[in-house]
């Protein structure tokens, strides 16, 4: 993947503009810097190479040099946005298990921001937001993608089990060509924000409905039930022991199947 190509590969969908970097701290914090002076909707920040990138809780997300995909979208808020903030991570995980249908690949959305493969993990997103006064501006979307084998860190040093499209292909796969699918993806999906359609799809994905798991919060001790599905707001609804049924909201948790 180098510039050009890229740049040639992605001529085709209606973007704000393209920033390629060999080699960043974190595409995020540099897509939040153009947000804050300007950029418009839809442009995109890639690195080739990340080594201070980000999940959430301030987990350390590395990409690997020429491995793996690090891109951070600018999304100008619109009214729809607004009312659905909450969505957004929604939007990114349901466009990327969109685009490994293409692939041939049947992903799952780990609730609330990890993609699986053979529950296995190979994406994570991280919505962070950019606000005028009390009004909502823009929203950075970012993405790393586990393309290739050798962007899959060793075992010993995640804490759930992790693959990537290389891998579960048994094949190698271009990253500008999984770009192009996800952003195609996203492009369709971000107009149904909001609609049945959109949370039906995102619900269909879940990874571990109807199954029970564990939910984490900081240091509270762990809540179990049954994965239902989701709110309105993308928020999860668990069914606990004694039949309680519980929302569960964006925020500081971990989401572990029971056994």
């Amino acid at each position: 993947m180098n510039e050009c190509d890229l740049q040639k590969r992605l001529s085709y969908l209606p973007l704000g503009g393209v920033r390629y970097l060999d080699s960043i701290g974190s595409t995020n914090d540099e897509a939040l810097a153009c947000a804050a002076q300007g950029a418009g909707d839809l442009s995109i920040v890639i690195a080739d190479e990340q080594t201070a990138g980000r999940g959430r809780l301030n987990r350390k997300w590395l990409t690997p040099r020429g491995a793996a995909l690090a891109f951070s979208l600018i999304l100008r808020a619109s009214e729809a946005e607004r009312v659905y903030p909450a969505q957004i991570v929604g939007l990114g995980a349901l466009a990327l298990a969109s685009a490994c249908l293409k692939f041939d690949l049947r992903a799952q959305i780990k609730w609330p921001n990890d993609v699986l493969l053979d529950g296995k993990k190979t994406a994570g997103i991280l919505v962070e937001s950019v606000w005028t006064g009390e009004m909502l501006d823009a929203m950075v979307l970012g993405m790393g993608v586990n393309v290739l084998a050798a962007s899959v860190p060793p075992a010993d040093q995640i804490l759930f089990p992790a693959t990537s499209l290389e891998s579960e292909l048994r094949r190698p796969v271009e990253r500008a060509d999984v770009l192009y699918a996800i952003l195609s993806a996203l492009l369709s999906w971000r107009s149904k924000l909001g609609t049945d359609e959109f949370l039906n799809a995102w619900e269909d994905m879940l990874a571990f409905r109807g199954e029970q798991v564990r939910i984490f919060k900081n240091d509270e001790a762990p809540l179990m039930g049954e994965l239902l599905g989701l709110a309105p707001d993308g928020s999860l609804r668990l069914r606990k022991i004694d039949n309680d049924i519980l929302t569960i909201q964006f925020g500081e948790i971990h989401l572990r199947p029971a056994v």
